[in-house]
């Protein structure tokens, strides 16, 4: 088990936004390489990722935020998630504009999001970390990609 008076994220920007994930959810960070296409999936969705063999539904984190889609750059990654579900795990490709650090925090220096106003929906929002740049906007990975939006990504058997 991990200390729980302190949180491993990994940091990555989106924008003028600094986001950050857990790193226990972080399988891997990947160059970009655009998705191969899936018809008929949500706007955020972009396609499949190849991943060692195995696809995997990937989706344009600016788009799922509402922000517009930004032409990749070198900075550009694929953040391959496992987002814990009720009854398995969802492996899941995110595509962010860059990555800047993997990052450990204090708990206690964590605040409630309600507490800043930012134009996210805040139920996505874990907790915000003051620095002396900005702010750090922790994510719930699970609530953000396991709405009813995002439940064809979760509910599509993949392997068929």
């Amino acid at each position: 088990m991990s200390d729980e008076t302190e949180i491993q994220v990994v940091e990555f920007g989106l924008g003028d936004e600094v986001f950050a994930v857990p790193v226990k959810l972080v399988r891997e960070i990947l160059d970009y390489a655009p998705p191969c296409r899936v018809p008929n999936g949500p706007s955020h969705f972009l396609g499949l990722t190849d991943v060692r063999g195995q696809g995997v539904p990937t989706v344009d984190f600016r788009r799922r935020m509402g922000l517009p889609s930004a032409e990749p750059t070198l900075a550009t990654r694929i953040l391959i998630l496992d987002v814990p579900l009720e009854n398995r795990t969802l492996t899941l490709g995110v595509v962010i504009d860059k990555v800047l650090s993997v990052s450990s925090y204090e708990t206690a220096k964590l605040e409630t999001a309600p507490d800043i106003g930012v134009h996210w929906d805040s139920d996505y929002i874990t907790a915000v970390l003051r620095q002396e740049s900005g702010f750090v906007l922790i994510i719930d990975v699970v609530r953000i990609f396991t709405n009813e939006q995002t439940s064809m990504l979760t509910d599509f058997d993949w392997a068929a």
